[in-house]
Formats: C-alpha cells, sequence, structure tokens
C-alpha cells in the first residue's frame, strides 16, 4: 500500500465515531446508500463548530449520519434536512432521537430540493451540506452559496465520487458532474475553495461576496 493510501486509512480510522452515528451508518449499508467516511463527518463536526452553527441545511439526509456529525459538532443548531425518500426521514428520526436531540431541533422536508430550495432565506444559515444526486449539485451549490451567511460554508462530499474524478479516463455522468462543479468553483472570484480527500472528498466553500 502506498504512503498515502497509508495515510489515508489512518486518517479515517483515528476517528471515533458516535455510536448514533454508527448504527445510523449500518442502516445505510443496508439499504445500499452511501453515507459520508467518518473523517469527513469528523471534518463536518469541525466545520459546524468552527463557524459556531446555530442553523444548518442539509441536502440529502440520507439515513442521518451526516446530519449526527454536524449537530455532534453545533449540539444548539437547528438542522433543516430535505430529501425525497419518506423511508429515510423515518429511519433519520429514530437516529437523531437516539442520539438525544429533539425532535424540535431537527426538521426533516420531504421533497425535491430544487422545489424547497427556492423558498428559503438568502443568507439565512450557517452551514448548507450537499450530499443528494450528482446531476443537480451545482444547482445545489448555487442555491447553497445563496442560503448562507457571510462566513459561512456549503460543504459538498463526494466531491471526487470515488477517486474517479482525478482520473482522466472516467469519464461517466457523476464524474462528468463533479468535474464540472470543481471547474466552475475554481474558476469563480465569488468563493474561496478547499477541496480536501477525506472519504471521497470533501468540497468546502465560503462566499467572498465577490
Amino acid at each position: 500500500m502506498a504512503d498515502r493510501d497509508l495515510s489515508w486509512k489512518f486518517a479515517e480510522e483515528f476517528v471515533d465515531e458516535p455510536e448514533a452515528a454508527q448504527m445510523a451508518r449500518r442502516s445505510s449499508l443496508e439499504h445500499g446508500v452511501e453515507a459520508v467516511s467518518p473523517a469527513v463527518g469528523a471534518q463536518l463536526s469541525v466545520l459546524a463548530a468552527a463557524v459556531g452553527a446555530q442553523s444548518i441545511v442539509e441536502i440529502g439526509t440520507g439515513f442521518g449520519v451526516s446530519g449526527l456529525w454536524m449537530l455532534r459538532g453545533a449540539p444548539a443548531a437547528s438542522l433543516t434536512s430535505i430529501d425525497t425518500e419518506a423511508e429515510y426521514h423515518e429511519s433519520a428520526r429514530a437516529a437523531f432521537a437516539e442520539a438525544g436531540h429533539p425532535a424540535t431541533q431537527v426538521r426533516l422536508i420531504g421533497g425535491r430540493a430544487l422545489d424547497v430550495l427556492p423558498r428559503m432565506n438568502d443568507r439565512a444559515y450557517d452551514l448548507v451540506l450537499v450530499d443528494a444526486d450528482p446531476a443537480n449539485v451545482l444547482a445545489y451549490v448555487e442555491h447553497g452559496l445563496r442560503l448562507v451567511r457571510p462566513g459561512g460554508v456549503v460543504a459538498v462530499p463526494h466531491a471526487l465520487w470515488r477517486g474517479r474524478v482525478a482520473d482522466p479516463a472516467q469519464r461517466d455522468g457523476a464524474v462528468a458532474d463533479y468535474r464540472a462543479l470543481l471547474s466552475t468553483v475554481a474558476e469563480s472570484p465569488a468563493v474561496t475553495a478547499a477541496l480536501s480527500t477525506a472519504g471521497d472528498g470533501l468540497l468546502q466553500l465560503v462566499p467572498t461576496g465577490a
């Protein structure tokens, strides 16, 4: 195993994932839903803590893994999470309750994110997580940058899409979608961007106001 692979593996195993997140992860695996890795979850927790998040939006609830990690970093924050799958919401709701988060802290919205996001207020949130269908990732990020306050963060896990984005031979739809996103933000003066290799990539964006 190459040194970089060993470092990646070490970083993933360094994280002590909370029990509630472990249980949610098992549910994700059972249903074939790819949750953020423990290392990405820990980074999301740090981001939530660093911005002093009071209000978080999540596009793509899944089974609650990423939401639990963000609330770990900002335990007093309110979380609004959007997903089309009612079954996911039922499981995620149970996971949040198991972790001690009251129902009033977590708002789960069923429906298409592109229908819900336009109705949400500009600059009203501290952290926006985009973890949904790659085909619409650029549109989700555009909404996220509108929703976050100055100094807030938009985070996009899976930005390296299973290690395939960096391989020029890979050209499937999801790879092309993430490449388009990365090219757009790299050229944009409106954001400050960083790309972490944790998990299968975590893109972090802060609007500059340009």
